[in-house]
This record gives C-alpha cells, structure tokens and sequence, in this order.
C-alpha cells in the first residue's frame, strides 16, 4: 500500500512558498543561541539518536524535535527533553538553535525556521538507489499545466536548501561522490567520517552486540523469538507506486513451510512511507511485523537477525558490518532503474542470481538455510561489498562527525575546558 509520493510531497511544497519566505524574514532578526537541536524522519533513533548522546554527554544543551505522541514517549523513555517540532514553539526552538541535525530532510525540523543555523544532514543509509538531484524521482509533480516548469522549480528549490548543509557524513570516498551529486554539494562538505548510525553495528563484543540486539528486538516483538534463524526481509520504498513483491496466497503458504522446514522466522520490515500488504493470510507464528510503527529504528536489532532479504535498500551495505548473508528480491529491476536509476549496476551489488518472485527467493533461502558452506560463502561476499562502502567500522564514527563540527567552528559547550 502506496502512502507517500515525491509528486504530492513536491506540490504541498510549492503551495507553502510564502510560509517559507514569512520563516526566512523571521529568522533574520531571531538570534541564533549555541543549542542543539535534532529530528528524524525515522522517529527517535538513527545517526540523530547517536550524535545527541554524544552532544549530550560532552555537555552541550541539547533538544529532540517530535511530531507524534508515539515519539513523545520514546523521547521520554530514553530521557530526551522535547519539543513538537510543528507550530510556534517548534518554529522558535529550530529559530533559536545554533545547530540543527537531520536525518532525512529539513522538515525533520521545524523546516521554516531553518536560515542561518548551521544544518549537519546525517542522512540514513549509502545510496543504492539514486536519490537526491540524481534522480528524476525527486522533483515529480502532478500531471497538470506547466509540469514541466514546476519541475524546474522544484529543483531550483532543492538545490537552494541543500546549500544550508554545512557537514553531511560519508561513509567512504566511494559514497562521498554520491552524496555530492545527489545534494549538489561541494566545498568539503561532505566528509568522510563514517555514519553514526552504525556504530552499533561496530561497538562492543561480537556475543555482546548480538545479546543487546536481541532483547531489543523480543522487546519490540512483545515476546521472546523460539527460532534458532531469524530473517529481515527489508524492501526499499518505491516513490509512491505498488510494492511488486508482495506474496500471493500460494506463495505465503511455500514461504510459510520453508519457515518451519528450517525453524525460522521472517520479519517483516515494509518501508515507513509503504507499509502494508504483507499480511500472510493464514495464522502462522513464523511471520512477524516489525515495521516503523514496532520499532522506529532497526539498525540496532541487526546484530540478532541472521540473514536479511532486500532488494535496493542500503541495508545491504549495513549488515555487511557483521558479515550477514543477503539475498536479493528484485521483481522490477528493470523498470525500477529505468524510473528511479542506481549507482552503478545493481548486478555489481547483487550479483547475476538475485530472485525475481518469491519462488526463486524460497529456494535461495533453503540453499543457504541447508548448507554451511553455501551460507559462509554468501557471508564473505556480504563483508566485502561493506568493505567497500565503509570506510570505518571502529565505532567512532560519531566522535568523528563531532570533531569535523566543531573544527568548522561550532562552540564547545559552557564549562568545556
């Protein structure tokens, strides 16, 4: 179930100009104080929730922008101090802030009150997919008169606000070059430090990492996994159109057996803006939800899955930081790259044996479920595509986006020696 599309997000947009210009002229006699604030299109957690703790415990007065009663209560369990980031108070807290952190976009905060902060834009993954200015996604509107100077606009406008960002994290070399491009960014700003958000990923013991993840997840789950395998299944979010791969009545119930063939259990991840459809239509313990609505961040609980199924979602990147098998369902390739586009080929990150429907996938599964050696061989594969898109994998890579701030002239927090 479609629920979000670049062309409606880009016409809501256009008919908020004068909302923006009225935020412009208030910023420009609003003075900017040295607090930080932070929001994430996600919820609470991502690169955001790592660099606030780090802001947070080096002393600086920091502040979390909400826009739900869900993220006001995650907020609260983890002792975030809050504001909604909507309406005046929010306008004032994002007017006031000497530094603002994003995860996704400027509206991960109050976006009318932006001008003149300095904007650190974490984002939430290596690109894959084309995103930004590199795709032709991103400045959609609706089929009407003038389409195509509305698109013009929409780009105008884009760029304009990329240009706030004052440090956005690579990965790696490889992935800076994408970053630019897709933000029409240059001037160093774009650094490669290595992404906070998965410093999880790389911190602590292998066996503590793993025990975390998993009370986690049985936690987000409301009961504790009895499965020896757990599998993610992750598809990418496809800009507002159907999602191909959802499993007819024939598939769940071969999906459903090769579950219990291997004592195992799919989670079931949709993306935030695409939820819905993977309802399996009988009763069976061996699928599970875990979509934004159970748990807003999932980067954390990657330590306690063991094997991830996607198709263009930078997860694939991500998990191999700890050397996880993927398997790749990719119904649409073709016309996913011929509408949104990819860096590179997706042959060159999947291989030439990705799944094309959940038959094939069912059978990749049970070959990798079946054979240790067919697993370890996909796990060495995995690691070494991470290896080439990050750069890091100490867990310091928040600690370096903090000092790459603060070299580029954001005060030390009152007291600091």
């Amino acid at each position: 179930m479609a629920s979000f599309s670049f062309g409606s997000g880009n016409a809501a947009k256009l008919l908020r100009i004068p909302v923006y210009l009225a935020g412009r002229v208030g910023t420009s006699v609003v003075p900017r104080g040295s607090r930080w604030v932070f929001g994430c299109g996600a919820g609470i957690g991502d690169g955001a929730l790592a660099l606030q703790r780090h802001a947070a415990a080096l002393g600086h007065d920091t502040l979390w922008l909400t826009s739900s009663d869900r993220e006001d209560a995650d907020a609260a369990a983890l002792g975030l101090r809050t504001v909604r980031k909507h309406g005046l108070r929010g306008w004032w807290a994002t007017a006031r802030a000497g530094v603002v952190v994003v995860t996704h976009g400027l509206g991960d905060a109050n976006r009318y009150a932006i001008a003149g902060a300095f904007v650190v834009q974490l984002w939430h993954g290596i690109p894959l997919k084309r995103i930004g200015l590199d795709s032709p996604a991103t400045t959609q509107v609706p089929d009407v008169p003038g389409a195509a100077v509305l698109r013009r606009l929409v780009e105008f406008l884009y760029r304009r606000a990329a240009q706030r960002i004052r440090v956005l994290p690579a990965a790696s070399h490889r992935s800076r070059g994408r970053l630019e491009s897709a933000f029409g960014l240059g001037g160093g700003r774009v650094v490669v430090t290595g992404e906070p958000r998965v410093d999880v990923l790389s911190a602590a013991d292998p066996d503590e990492r793993r025990a975390t993840a998993s009370l986690v997840l049985d936690r987000a789950l409301g009961e504790p996994r009895r499965s020896s395998r757990t599998i993610l299944y992750a598809p990418t979010w496809r800009d507002g159109a159907p999602d191909p791969a959802i499993p007819d009545a024939g598939q769940w119930v071969r999906i459903i057996r090769m579950l219990e063939d291997h004592d195992a259990v799919l989670l079931v991840r949709s993306h935030p803006l695409g939820e819905g459809g993977y309802a399996p239509p009988l009763p069976t313990r061996r699928v599970k939800t875990l979509g934004s609505r159970v748990l807003a961040d999932v980067t954390p609980i990657l330590p306690a899955v063991d094997l991830l199924i996607t198709d263009y979602s930078s997860l694939a990147y991500d998990v191999g930081l700890l050397a996880m098998p993927v398997l790749y369902l990719a119904p649409d390739v073709a016309e996913y790259g011929r509408t949104r586009g990819f860096y590179g080929r997706f042959r060159d990150v999947a291989g030439d044996e990705w799944a094309a429907d959940w038959d094939a996938a069912v059978a990749q599964l049970s070959a990798l479920l079946d054979d240790d050696d067919v697993f370890a061989a996909a796990a060495e594969r995995s690691a070494t595509l991470s290896a080439e898109m990050h750069a890091f994998r100490d867990g310091r890579n928040t600690q370096r986006v903090y000092e790459k701030i603060r070299a580029r002239g954001v005060a030390a927090p009152k007291g600091a020696v």
